[in-house]
């Protein structure tokens, strides 16, 4: 059933007052395609999932499909390794600790990201050294303008960082149905990214499990990052930035110890958030909106800001940035 004239607020996890001209739900491939007949002609279309990747600057003149689908089904493929295909409306935190308590190890340094699975490889989300590429085996999604299913593989994905074809050249053809998962029985524990390891000691651990590594990057993400339920954010809200080794160069004249990681043969990441702190955004507050005390990346709404105006301070933030180190930031989120 679609609703009309539906109030956003609680499908975003910036918390952002907007509205959608037209909205329902979908639980299923046979409702979705009963809604998407209901669409009218020329009637801007928008899939979502658990809100928290997406800025809305503006009401949304159109029709928003919510996608609810469910589902958590295990295919031992052998001894080791299994296939474990979700729902993409399931919640991402919550799949992860599932596939955990079942004993697959493969999504533990993803804990805690926010979101839901079918928005996984959109983004190719990843964390402590992980990326969903990794493990990634295939998903089902629904061809709009033909209605027909088709399979993609993780070659099919074209994964890059936070990148994947259906940000660029599928981007709104396609709705993802379900995500299928390689995970394997067999642990080999990845705990030397970040602080997953001090945070180990922290805890008195020495031999860590899985679940014990899961433990770790919760404590860590809770620590540095705001819980969009109690504070309005979208996680981070800029891509960390690939640049050349000239750039890196210029940048050490000023700060030597500027962190930088290997990207490529004559590439190099840096830290967004380290940018923004030096560039002084770190920790400001703006009537009732910010940049996050603890974690320059995170743009957040303390109550009431629109989202023109988180717009305007991420505009800020990347001409201020681009003025003091010659890098041009990237925007990780959504802008509807």
């Amino acid at each position: 059933m679609i609703s009309e004239n539906v109030q956003l607020k609680q499908y975003n996890t910036f918390g952002i007052e907007a509205k959608a001209s037209r909205f329902a739900s979908f639980s299923s491939v046979s409702e979705l395609k009963e809604l998407l007949a209901s669409k009218r002609e020329n009637e801007a279309l928008m899939i979502l999932g658990g809100g928290s990747n997406v800025l809305f600057t503006q009401d949304f003149d159109g029709l928003i499909l919510k996608n609810n689908i469910l589902g958590f089904e295990l295919n031992e493929i052998s001894e080791n390794t299994v296939y474990v295909t979700s729902g993409a409306g399931e919640n991402w935190h919550s799949f992860v600790l599932k596939t955990i308590d079942t004993g697959l190890c493969g999504l533990e340094n993803l804990s805690l990201i926010p979101g839901n699975v079918g928005a996984s490889p959109m983004q190719n989300i990843g964390a402590y050294g992980r990326e969903i590429k990794d493990v990634f085996h295939q998903l089902e999604a629904y061809h709009i303008p033909t209605g027909e299913i088709h399979t993609f593989s993780n070659a099919d994905c074209k994964f890059g960082y936070r990148e994947s074809v259906f940000k660029n050249e599928f981007k709104g053809q396609y709705i993802i149905l379900n995500v299928t998962f390689q995970l394997s029985r067999n642990c080999e524990l990845n705990t030397s990214y970040g602080a997953i390891e001090e945070q180990l000691a922290t805890m008195g651990i020495t031999q860590p499990t899985l679940k014990n590594v899961s433990d770790a990057v919760i404590a860590i993400r809770s620590s540095k990052l705001p819980n969009p339920a109690e504070l309005g954010n979208a996680g981070s809200f800029f891509k960390n930035p690939v640049v050349s080794f000239d750039v890196l160069q210029s940048i050490q004249k000023d700060y030597p110890t500027v962190p930088n990681y290997p990207a490529g043969e004559n590439d190099v990441k840096l830290a967004a958030g380290w940018l923004i702190e030096k560039a002084g955004w770190k920790g400001k507050v703006i009537d009732n909106y910010g940049v996050h005390k603890l974690q320059a990346l995170v743009l957040v709404n303390y109550g009431g800001a629109t989202g023109n105006q988180i717009f305007n301070l991420s505009t800020q933030i990347l001409d201020d940035v681009y003025t003091k180190f010659g890098v041009r930031l990237e925007r990780e989120v959504n802008i509807v």
